[in-house]
């Protein structure tokens, strides 16, 4: 069980994560690369301004609406991921699992019909008919819902949340 405010290292990679605990849904961010983790963190909140109390107020309405509808569909391990700057394929990447197919399939057809009511429009889909892996572009938004054991394959959380490396060489 991860805390409110946590900073987690990646397994055999000098890479570490600062997450925050909303609820049932953890929001993880890369803590870029310095000195040390005590050099990142001060830096990060001289530069931050404090997220006690108002850990999810700043997200967007659309970010709000999936992490609230995946939660209500019972959604296991639900992370966000800030990807601006590392990519231009969205601002944010969700990533949820659920216990089997049907689960996953469920959730899918939960947070599609979230997002239509929020006025968010109409997201594409790919994988609902075998629902081991579902993908939804909902915009600025992607959203991964996998089944457990997909989900360790692919392993997308630790390409998505490795910090960006500066153009020096690292040793």
């Amino acid at each position: 069980m991860v805390p409110m405010n946590a900073v987690l290292k990646l397994s055999r990679d000098s890479a570490y994560l600062q997450c925050v605990r909303a609820g049932r849904t953890l929001i993880c961010n890369p803590v870029g690369k310095g000195t040390n983790l005590r050099t990142e963190l001060r830096k990060k909140a001289e530069t931050m301004p404090s997220t006690v109390g108002n850990s999810d107020n700043s997200a967007s309405p659309a970010l709000r609406t999936v992490l609230d509808s995946l939660d209500d569909s019972k959604a296991e391990n639900i992370i966000s991921i800030d990807i601006q700057g590392k990519s231009s394929l969205g601002d944010h990447m969700v990533i949820a699992s659920g216990r089997s197919n049907r689960h996953v399939a469920a959730v899918a057809d939960h947070l599609l019909k979230a997002l239509k009511d929020g006025g968010f429009g109409t997201a594409k889909v790919e994988g609902l008919p075998g629902a081991d892996w579902v993908l939804i572009d909902a915009g600025d938004i992607i959203v991964h819902v996998f089944r457990p054991e997909v989900r360790e394959f692919y392993n997308l959380e630790k390409m998505w949340m490795a910090p960006d490396l500066e153009e020096e060489t690292v040793h």
